[in-house]
């Protein structure tokens, strides 16, 4: 998908814009509002977002610092836990300064990287285009936790292209998340945009499909809904057993959301 780092940069901005909607109000009791993540408060989705801002910004201006950071944490195991600590040093509204200053910063220096920098990663390296993307996917996904966790509404725009685009092309990431092969059969993903565009993924001969709004494939790969309350049209085995794995992000499997789980959705 080709887009310029000047597009994905605006489109990082709009969705910084929509999360700071939904929490630019809180007070204490808001912030420590539980979301469907276990154990993560609407605080702690905000400050994981800040926290990885720095870092993907770190990744852009000083490779041998970032990789050095990123090894000393991924030595220990509960590095999940040391990061989330991390994050928690903050009040709200000094989490949400913190998310605010540290994603102006983040646009600031993409905005004068070559798209085609090859940027280090928790995982392997991608283009400083990828970093942004990525950056965009996870303020959708985890300002999804948040509106579900207030019950705020969020209208789904054409940025959700973004998401879609990561989470097709991270079937492989899926399997390998879990330890499983890669299938060799491909999967074609269409899917309709809130605009009422129709976007395509895959080669279009592919025996293997999944059809379908947008938005649900969105929630599908981000783990923010369970596929059986979706209204996606999944054919074939592969693309089966790929949508109950689906996930867009990098590091370990998520445990997802149970089916029924959100109820007003229905």
């Amino acid at each position: 998908m080709a887009t310029d780092i000047a597009t994905l940069c605006d489109d990082l901005l709009a969705e910084t814009a929509d999360l700071e909607r939904l929490v630019s109000d809180l007070d204490t009791s808001g912030w420590a509002t539980p979301t469907p993540a276990e154990g993560w408060d609407v605080k702690d989705q905000v400050g994981h977002l800040a926290y990885f801002d720095d870092r993907a910004r770190e990744s852009m201006t000083d490779r041998e610092a970032f990789v050095a950071h990123r090894d000393e944490a991924l030595a220990h195991p509960d590095f999940a836990d040391r990061m989330a600590a991390d994050s928690r040093r903050f009040e709200g509204p000094d989490t949400l300064s913190w998310f605010r200053g540290a994603r102006a910063a983040l646009v600031e220096v993409a905005r004068r990287t070559d798209p085609s920098a090859r940027v280090p990663w928790y995982g392997p390296d991608m283009s400083a285009a990828s970093s942004i993307t990525a950056r965009i996917m996870e303020t959708w996904a985890h300002g999804q936790d948040v509106a579900d966790a207030l019950g705020g509404h969020r209208a789904p725009t054409d940025r959700l292209r973004h998401v879609a685009f990561i989470g097709a092309r991270a079937l492989p990431n899926s399997y390998q998340a879990r330890g499983r092969p890669v299938p060799d059969t491909p999967v074609r993903v269409e899917l309709r945009a809130p605009s009422g565009d129709l976007w395509a993924f895959g080669p279009d001969d592919s025996s293997d499909t999944v059809r379908g709004p947008a938005l649900d494939f969105c929630l599908a790969v981000t783990q923010r809904r369970h596929p059986d309350d979706l209204d996606l049209v999944v054919q074939g085995p592969v693309a089966e057993e790929w949508m109950s794995i689906a996930q867009a992000f990098a590091g370990p499997p998520g445990s997802g959301r149970r089916p029924g789980q959100f109820p007003a959705d229905s």
